[in-house]
């Protein structure tokens, strides 16, 4: 399988790694939007400018899209799924049905597949919620992120006059978290399940005191949860905060019985010392499946609850059945 990277971040970092340790998948290169002679890749990979895809057309099996759910990849999605077959890592939850309707008339148009909203959560964490919903019918999901570094939030961050730089890192109410360990099935409010910690290099002479004040006043971002700001020098955020990790639980509690007698905890935990490369080896996976649907004259958007688990894996079926069945 042949496979292209489209956006040189972190992401696309990820992808190229995770792309190295699959024997099946070979990277014709990375597309960028910049000048390709100012991109060093990690490996070596041939650097092309985006505007020099459409001869690409017919040697790319699967095109890696790694682009963010903000601004890039509402447009970008659809628009390369005319012309390749794609994966994204969508994650704006509340608009995956637009994104899904969008990217599906595009690629049922032109004969392409389009896996959308692979990684993490969504991705692995929505296949767990199915799994543990579809066994547990009578129950409730909890999703617990972190304790992690949110990048989106970050940003929000370093959006705000005075700002230098700054991590934020969302962690788990751990009383909350216990309670659903214990099987127990509480409704929580937001504040109940997260908190934020924010770690900020401020400029000098900067008001820090109102710097707090906009973050923890910040609509959708800080306003809901119990937040603590902690100025740091750069040194200091260099030193203890340039890492990206995440994770985090998926869990339902759930009951069977005559009368519900009988109770018991689903839970999937991830635990991610990088972000970026962990996604990055889910985009892999999610690529390899796009590709056999693909062979297999499929067309149009799918999402990880419309693949064979047996897709995902470079084993063969009679490997998969003697040794992971």
């Amino acid at each position: 399988m042949k496979i292209a990277i489209y956006g040189y971040g972190n992401l696309g970092r990820g992808v190229e790694l995770a792309a190295r340790l699959s024997p099946d998948v070979e990277t014709v290169g990375v597309f960028t939007r910049r000048a390709p002679e100012s991109v060093k890749t990690l490996t070596g990979l041939p650097v092309y400018s985006t505007e020099s895809l459409p001869d690409f057309k017919g040697k790319i099996d699967v095109l890696v899209i790694c682009g963010g759910s903000a601004t890039d990849l509402p447009h970008l999605t659809p628009s390369l799924a005319a012309d390749f077959n794609v994966v994204d890592s969508f994650d704006t939850h509340a608009a995956i049905p637009e994104h899904f309707a969008r990217v599906d008339a595009a690629a049922k148009e032109n004969g392409t597949v389009a896996l959308i909203s692979g990684g993490w959560d969504p991705g692995l964490f929505s296949i767990a919620r199915l799994y543990a919903s579809a066994a547990l019918p009578n129950g409730a999901d909890y999703t617990f992120w972190g304790r992690g570094i949110s990048q989106g939030h970050s940003d929000a961050i370093r959006r705000i006059d005075g700002v230098l730089d700054a991590r934020q890192y969302t962690v788990p109410v751990d009383s909350a978290l216990d309670a659903v360990r214990r099987g127990e099935c509480p409704e929580f409010t937001t504040r109940e399940k997260h908190k934020r910690e924010c770690f900020v290099v401020a400029k000098e002479g900067a008001d820090l005191a109102r710097i707090e004040s906009e973050i923890k006043n910040m609509p959708n971002y800080f306003a809901d949860y119990d937040t603590s700001v902690t100025f740091i020098s750069k040194e200091e955020l260099t030193r203890d905060h340039s890492g990206m990790p995440h994770g985090g639980s998926v869990l339902r509690n759930g009951s069977t019985g005559l009368n519900g007698e009988h109770t018991h905890t689903v839970e999937f935990r991830l635990s991610l010392d990088s972000n970026p490369e962990f996604t990055g080896s889910v985009l892999v996976a999610c690529a390899r499946a796009v590709d056999r649907m693909s062979k297999r004259k499929n067309s149009g958007c799918i999402t990880l609850f419309d693949v064979a688990p047996a897709d995902l894996s470079p084993l063969s079926p009679e490997e998969l059945r003697a040794h992971l069945l």
